[in-house]
């Protein structure tokens, strides 16, 4: 398994911007699907978006499609969720994950980091 470590999450108004950042550390980055997922309050971790391990696959989640944006330097050891027009329904705690396939499916996804908050205010 791979241990992740999310950051960028914090308190942002209404249509601005936030970068997460998850970094990567153990076995190789690259051999790996990345992925974001998010949990708010009361509600299920849902999927946001995921990269396959050469970044040429991306699935985006609709909700998010055209705003959200994923990406990964592998020399970094890396995935980012760039997160523009942020809403408020964006509010969540922000989750990185790391799998075999370039899946929504959460069960696919075997390590987790322990999130970052993100809250959207009006």
């Amino acid at each position: 398994q791979v241990q992740l470590e999310e950051s960028g999450g914090g308190l942002v108004q209404a249509g601005g911007s936030l970068r997460l950042s998850c970094v990567a550390s153990g076995r190789a980055f690259s051999n790996y699907a990345m992925a974001w997922f998010r949990q708010a309050p009361g509600k299920e971790r849902e999927f946001v978006a995921a990269i396959s391990w050469s970044g040429g696959s991306r699935n985006i989640a609709d909700s998010v499609k055209g705003r959200f944006t994923i990406s990964r330097d592998n020399a970094k050891n890396t995935v980012y969720l760039q997160m523009n027009n942020l809403k408020l329904e964006d509010t969540a705690v922000y989750f990185c994950a790391a799998g075999r396939l370039t899946t929504a499916t959460i069960a696919q996804y075997n390590s987790w980091g322990q999130g970052t908050q993100v809250t959207v205010s009006s």
